[in-house]
């Protein structure tokens, strides 16, 4: 769990999410703005992602926040991830980039990046984000 100040009251609170979790999000993050805007749907997204973590409700005002500002690769919290989150984080991630119907080429080239930044070796993340993108696809219809 991860504790904060509630800066009014100067109490701790303890949030529901896991650190790892807060790490996926703030990635994703990242990839949400990888076309140059972050959308309605990019943030219908993450709503549901903090649901689906738990977060509290403290955490997902941090995070919507943490949201507004354009963030990019060097944002990614890599040391806060295992090598399995690493790559449940791309795999969250090729979905996002569909999350308007389209995949941008622009998310695609970022998604591919990502994999390259985190260390997961080429072969492995074409692999990967290939599986992804057929799941996505196939589903196209329950992302809109």
């Amino acid at each position: 769990m991860i504790a904060h100040l509630d800066s009014a009251h100067g109490d701790e609170i303890m949030a529901d999410m896991d650190p790892q979790n807060v790490a996926i999000l703030k990635s994703l993050v990242s990839v949400a703005w990888a076309d140059g805007s972050y959308g309605p749907q990019e943030k219908e997204m993450l709503d549901a992602l903090l649901v689906a973590f738990d977060a509290s409700d403290a955490q997902a005002g941090e995070l919507r926040k943490y949201a507004e500002t354009r963030r990019a690769l060097e944002d990614i919290p890599i040391d806060e991830l295992s090598s399995d989150d690493l790559r449940v984080l791309i795999q969250h991630a090729v979905l996002l980039t569909f999350i308007d119907g389209t995949q941008d080429p622009k998310e695609k080239e970022f998604v591919a990046s990502m994999a390259r930044y985190v260390g997961i070796p080429d072969q492995e993340a074409n692999a990967l984000i290939g599986q992804a993108e057929e799941r996505a696809k196939k589903n196209l219809g329950l992302l809109k």
